[in-house]
């Protein structure tokens, strides 16, 4: 994995900056606590800090290559290319001596063999700055879905990159600033790829490849999701879905570290692990390792509400039965989410504030705890995307609302006629930003790209259109989120249902067929359910765990009290006083969808924010 930094300046002499590519680089300590280099040459500086996974012995970076006697190309690379072996075999065909088994060289020599198009080759999870000092050119490339982050800041002469902001924003030249349009990316739950919310900041988007050189910027999409007839019938898609994440398991076992897996008890992370135990079996490697989160007295005081009908806990057990899990189950209560130095740190690793509160801590918490027995782990995440899954995909009046679906998923679960959920920000505030209308040119701008068959139906039209939002906006949060709160502790996390050919191959097969047995996620669940015990089978879509504590509750109201008691809090200013007071009266709703406690744990983390990052907001 790791975490890397660079600088691209064409009108200095790099090789006297060392000091500021040092400073850039040790921000990414915790994404790689096992080595640190730094490359500087006349107009490029690129550092890396390296979290050891494959060859642990002559892996380090930044890597270089030469031609003919000359450096040719030198790389900071973070992630995984799973078909490397593959690929190497192929190059040593074409002539290529390896001196090393990382799949880092064996990304710089495909490019030597075939320039930029090397990235229509690679099957992984990756983000990198690649260096040509023949051609005085920088590729920024990053993954297909966009499960490694890397952002950007163009100046004058060049840009400076980092898989975080703040390598971006350790560089001199860089300021911390916050505008209107910023605010309202970070508050307003849509992710708009390429956005990196901070004022001059960019992200580079998922399948995208930038080449910075003398005359400037230029991206070009080397993967998008296109619309293809699927003639397949039932049966072969089925074994095709398989087939493919028979492979992508395990191509995704490799590593030379201890590797295990995230498990809910939900289908997606039940499914992988499961196909993870039958691969290690076959390859006689022992039981797989798995580890699930939970809160202490969740299964037994459990109180099914509007999006969780069941408690993890009773499926997590069966799975790990079934599949004969060495597992590890991560017990946490309300005063360790509610923690302020956890709450610092997830803030530290993200950059930003957010409103999904114990969610994120408990996520924090739980990698914190993988990764003292692991330094890999293979997760659930994006199945719902991929094969349709949120209750949002299966009801019609969300789907036919004319926004993103998880935003009228959330607002029909807040809907109050009598008693709507009370504004977070000043009138004056919430009528410069204008986030409905923000959030209207979001949603329209991400209907603009989709492709669609000429010949489809309205309701395959307007599904197609329902999985595009969720595989290019909502998935990206949630990636997001799980790189984060996983390289904060020098954990990689891989993503098997994130895997471009699967997401292809699916994203293309019609809404009848997601859905031919009257539920969700009906491919993946005919695909896996000969590894599953039955109750997972039969288990209902439940979502990521939220704490029910009612002490929860009564912390996160007694730290918004201190907060307005504290003249000196940054937030006031933004805050109407008033409803922020009304919230402390609202009662207890056990949700962490609820507006309630969405709108305390962003008020908290908006003011932590403030408070221990150098930023300036610049709205109004």
């Amino acid at each position: 994995m790791c975490g890397i930094v660079g600088w691209v300046s064409f009108e200095r002499d790099l090789r006297q900056e060392g000091a500021v590519l040092r400073a850039m680089t040790a921000t990414m300590a915790l994404r790689g606590p096992d080595a640190e280099g730094v490359w500087l040459g006349p107009h490029a500086g690129l550092g890396h800090r390296r979290l050891s996974v494959i060859d642990l012995r002559t892996g380090a970076q930044p890597m270089s290559v030469h031609r003919d006697g000359a450096e040719a190309a030198v790389v900071t690379y973070s992630g995984e290319i799973y078909n490397f072996r593959e690929l190497r075999e192929e190059l040593r065909g074409l002539g290529h001596e390896f001196r090393t088994t990382s799949d880092t060289e064996v990304l710089l020599r495909a490019y030597l063999q075939w320039g930029e198009s090397f990235v229509d080759r690679l099957n992984g999870m990756y983000a990198f700055g690649l260096w040509d000092p023949h051609e005085r050119a920088l590729l920024l490339v990053r993954d297909r879905m966009g499960i490694k982050p890397l952002y950007y800041h163009p100046t004058p002469d060049g840009v400076v990159f980092a898989s975080e902001p703040k390598g971006v924003l350790a560089h001199p030249s860089v300021t911390a600033v916050v505008d209107n349009e910023g605010l309202c990316e970070l508050i307003g739950f849509t992710k708009t790829p390429g956005h990196g919310i901070y004022r001059g900041l960019r992200e580079v988007r998922p399948g995208e490849i930038i080449r910075v050189d003398v005359s400037g910027r230029h991206a070009r999409r080397y993967w998008r999701l296109e619309a293809r007839e699927h003639t397949d019938d039932r049966q072969t898609t089925i074994r095709t879905v398989r087939g493919l994440l028979d492979d992508i398991v395990a191509r995704q076992l490799i590593a030379d570290v201890p590797l295990c897996s995230l498990l809910s008890g939900g289908l997606d992370s039940s499914a992988i692990t499961a196909l993870a135990a039958a691969a290690l079996r076959a390859e006689g490697a022992g039981p797989v390792r798995s580890f699930a989160v939970d809160f202490v007295g969740q299964t037994e005081n459990f109180k099914p509400d509007e999006v969780r009908e069941t408690p993890d806990g009773p499926y997590v057990h069966d799975v790990a039965e079934h599949v004969s899990a060495d597992h590890t189950d991560i017990v946490l209560d309300s005063p360790a989410l509610m923690e302020s130095l956890y709450r610092t740190q997830v803030l530290h690793a993200f950059d930003l504030p957010s409103s999904m509160g114990d969610m994120n801590t408990s996520l924090y918490l739980l990698f914190r705890a993988v990764r003292e027995r692991s330094t890999v782990a293979l997760s659930g995440e994006s199945a719902d995307e991929v094969f349709g899954g949120y209750a949002w995909f299966h009801d019609p009046a969300t789907v036919a609302a004319d926004t993103f679906p998880w935003l009228a998923t959330i607002r029909a679960l807040a809907a109050d006629a009598d008693n709507p959920p009370p504004s977070l920000f000043t009138p004056e505030l919430t009528a410069a930003l204008d986030l409905d209308g923000y959030r209207d040119a979001a949603y329209r701008q991400a209907l603009s790209e989709v492709e669609h068959l000429p010949d489809e139906s309205p309701v395959e039209h307007r599904m197609r259109e329902i999985f595009y939002l969720n595989l290019t906006r909502f998935v990206q949060i949630l990636l997001d989120r799980k790189d984060r709160m996983s390289m904060a502790h020098g954990l990689e996390v891989r993503v098997p249902f994130c895997d471009h050919r699967l997401v292809d191959y699916v994203y293309n097969t019609s809404w009848a067929m997601k859905t031919f047995d009257g539920r969700e996620k009906s491919l993946l669940r005919a695909a896996t359910a000969d590894v599953l015990p039955a109750s997972v089978v039969a288990r209902k879509k439940s979502p990521y765990p939220s704490t029910q504590d009612p002490a929860y509750e009564r912390m996160l109201r007694e730290s918004l009290r201190d907060l307005l008691d504290d003249s000196g809090s940054p937030v006031l200013p933004l805050m109407d006083l008033k409803q922020a007071r009304a919230l402390l009266e609202d009662g207890y709703e056990g949700n962490a969808f609820s507006p309630t406690r969405r709108g305390i744990e962003l008020v908290l983390a908006l003011n932590e924010w403030l408070t221990r990052y150098p930023v300036r907001l610049a709205v109004g």
